[in-house]
């Protein structure tokens, strides 16, 4: 179960920035930025229940893949739940919300996996789409890319 756990992290831990805030000197501050440029990530994706459909679709996306599914061969239902779990309470940390993420690092994670690029890209993929299937803004969506891109070199080991 610890490669299908590490895999996960790949995507779930590449959000472990959160979103930046703009801020202005307090002479020239507007009389208040919209809501939206001061939330979270975690708000600006819709929460809990949002971060847990995109996870559940992006698993589905994975499992359905012959090539990617070929990492939870030997992971039940119930390991499959966890990873599930983990990757949740992770994307949830890592956008600002109120979860806590206790799994390894990126290196840690994948020591010995040897995920290529081309394993990484699909994944990357998949989470695309699966932003897409939910009709996550382009900045967002844009901004949870570019963290997962940054994680790269962590992730790939092939």
């Amino acid at each position: 179960m610890k490669a299908t756990t590490v895999w996960f992290t790949l995507v779930t831990i590449a959000l472990t920035i959160t979103a930046c805030r703009r801020t202005t000197p307090a002479k020239e501050a507007p009389a208040g930025p919209p809501a939206e440029a001061t939330s979270s990530l975690y708000k600006r994706l819709g929460g809990y229940d949002a971060i847990a459909a995109v996870t559940d679709d992006f698993l589905s996306r994975m499992l359905g893949d012959p090539k990617m599914a070929a990492y939870f061969e030997n992971v039940d239902e119930k390991g499959k739940q966890r990873v599930r779990q983990m990757i949740v309470d992770q994307l949830c940390a890592a956008t600002g919300g109120p979860c806590v993420y206790v799994g390894a690092d990126m290196p840690t994670a994948h020591k010995d996996l040897h995920i290529s690029e081309a394993a990484f890209t699909v994944a990357a993929q998949y989470l695309a789409q699966s932003l897409d299937k939910f009709t996550v803004p382009q900045k967002e969506k844009d901004e949870l890319l570019g963290i997962v891109a940054s994680t790269k070199n962590d992730i790939v080991n092939k």
